[in-house]
Formats: structure tokens, sequence, C-alpha cells
């Protein structure tokens, strides 16, 4: 990866379709429009699914770039911890949501994708980032019961 690499979540509430006159997830929307925003006008995404696709191409255009394959300014990598944290959580509360999304905190690498499947994470494109201690992190909190990062790293 050259250029600047951006961790959004790929949470639906983020696409313009979900807006309302109070945005539920204000403060999540702006960090993400930042952490685009820094990666300059063509940015190449990774996401694992069609609502991943959707919420990067909607925060790119939002933020006045385009969706490339090639020739990219930065990387928009899409992805979340667990979505079981809570009762209310889309996949009910897992107690072993807290200690999986630490262990992501401190390293992307070694994901154990049988319990991220059952933790409904998205971790398919996490893989491959530095870990998060070496980020800038906008945002990391749990709204609705699922773990969600905003996160820029430099690279070379």
């Amino acid at each position: 990866m050259s250029g600047p690499v951006a961790l959004v979540p790929g949470v639906p509430a983020l696409l313009p379709s979900y807006a309302s006159l109070e945005d539920p997830v204000a403060d999540l929307r702006a960090a993400c429009l930042d952490a685009v925003g820094r990666l300059g006008a063509r940015v190449r995404v990774r996401a694992s699914g069609p609502s991943g696709l959707r919420v990067a191409a909607a925060l790119v255009a939002a933020s006045g770039g385009a969706v490339v394959d090639d020739d990219e300014t930065g990387v928009l990598v899409v992805g979340n911890g667990s979505a079981t944290r809570t009762e209310k959580a889309p996949g009910h509360l897992d107690e072993r949501a807290a200690g999986f999304d630490a262990a992501l905190r401190r390293t992307f690498t070694g994901i154990d994708t049988a319990l991220a499947a059952e933790l409904w994470a998205d971790t398919a494109c996490l893989g491959e980032l530095p870990p998060l201690g070496e980020a800038e992190v906008l945002y990391d909190d749990a709204p609705f019961g699922v773990q969600y990062w905003v996160a820029v790293w430099r690279t070379a």
C-alpha cells in the first residue's frame, strides 16, 4: 500500500439514504469523512461485501474523491469489530466480544476467522492493516453494540 490508508466501518447508517434531520451517527460520520478526505482524490477500496462497497463509495463521493482500480492516492479499508457487544446488538450479547475487540485493537493480524464470524465481525480486509496503535484513531466506540474504528495510517 502506498499513500495513506484509512479504516472505516461499513455501517449502512452512513449511507445518504439513511440521512434524516437528526443524525444518529453524527460523530462517526464526521470521523469517516475526515479520514476519507485525507486519502486524496483517487481512492482504492477494500471491502468484503456489497454493503461495505456502497458505504465506501458514498463516503468517497461525499469527500470529493473517486473510487479507482489503480494509481490510487490512498486506500480505504472497510471493516469493523464484533456486532455482539450488547443485548440490543445485531448479534445479541456474546461475552467473548469485548476480548475479541481488544485483541483486534492490538493487532489486525492472526484474526480467528471462525470466532469473527460467530461475533458478526467484518474482518476480511482488516488482516492487511498495521496495528491500530500505529494509526491516528479518529473514532473508537461501540454504538448499537457494534465495535467501530475510524483510523488513518501514513505509509511510505
